[in-house]
């Protein structure tokens, strides 16, 4: 994976937390957006971890080339600020994961996993700004589509649990085991899930199981 962001000490920092990891590693750094998209066309990436306040690009300008040029590579927010523009800013410019600098570090590497697997990831900080934005009409309801019918009333009772579980950050091979589905069928019940929530990714998807309050059944494995 990539870690960007402007300050060394920084940098240090998350790749002193990922190497405890076995299953994680950081093939290269970068200092600005700029740098961190060059990096990501040189290495390929599974997840880019960028700072949102850089140098010359910034870090959700560079979301937005690496998710429109090199969709390959999940991108990832990791930073200090968590006003509600930076949040839609982010999502918007197809970010599949947000964390913030104060999370816990175990935030970090469940938000990696997930994204590398497929999935999304929101802080719960973050979500919960997000839902509460939603439901205020605040800035984070100009990148999330709102949605305006129960979810009981569009999708199955399958569906439910496999949403409940891509809200909790999960990939389809961790839905699957969870689930005792083999992966290209959770594949297709997200595909369906989307399609019949008018969501165009994962992290909206994430959205909506928090808005409806299906991340805790999520976390024991569904209805």
């Amino acid at each position: 994976m990539l870690v960007a962001d402007d300050e060394a000490l920084v940098r240090a920092a998350v790749r002193a937390i990922l190497a405890r990891d076995p299953g994680i590693e950081v093939v290269a750094e970068a200092r600005d957006g700029q740098e961190a998209v060059d990096a990501v066309r040189e290495h390929r990436p599974d997840v880019a971890l960028l700072d949102i306040q850089m140098p010359g690009l910034d870090g959700i300008a560079a979301a937005e080339r690496i998710h429109r040029e090199l969709p390959g590579t999940a991108v990832v927010m990791l930073t200090t600020f968590g006003e509600d523009d930076f949040i839609a800013r982010a999502l918007r410019g197809g970010a599949d994961g947000f964390l913030l600098k104060a999370d816990d570090p175990r935030e970090l590497l469940t938000g990696v996993h997930a994204v590398a697997g497929g999935g999304a990831y929101l802080s719960p900080k973050v979500a919960a700004r997000v839902v509460a934005g939603l439901r205020t009409g605040g800035p984070d309801a100009a990148a999330v589509r709102p949605l305006t019918e129960p979810l009981a009333e569009r999708l199955t009772e399958r569906e439910h649990a496999v949403l409940a579980l891509v809200g909790c950050g999960l990939s389809n091979a961790e839905i699957g085991r969870r689930l005792f589905l083999v992966e290209g069928t959770v594949k297709a019940h997200v595909s369906a899930i989307l399609a019949k929530l008018g969501v165009r990714n994962r992290v909206e998807a994430a959205i909506a199981a928090y808005e409806a309050g299906l991340v805790g059944r999520g976390r024991d494995g569904g209805r």
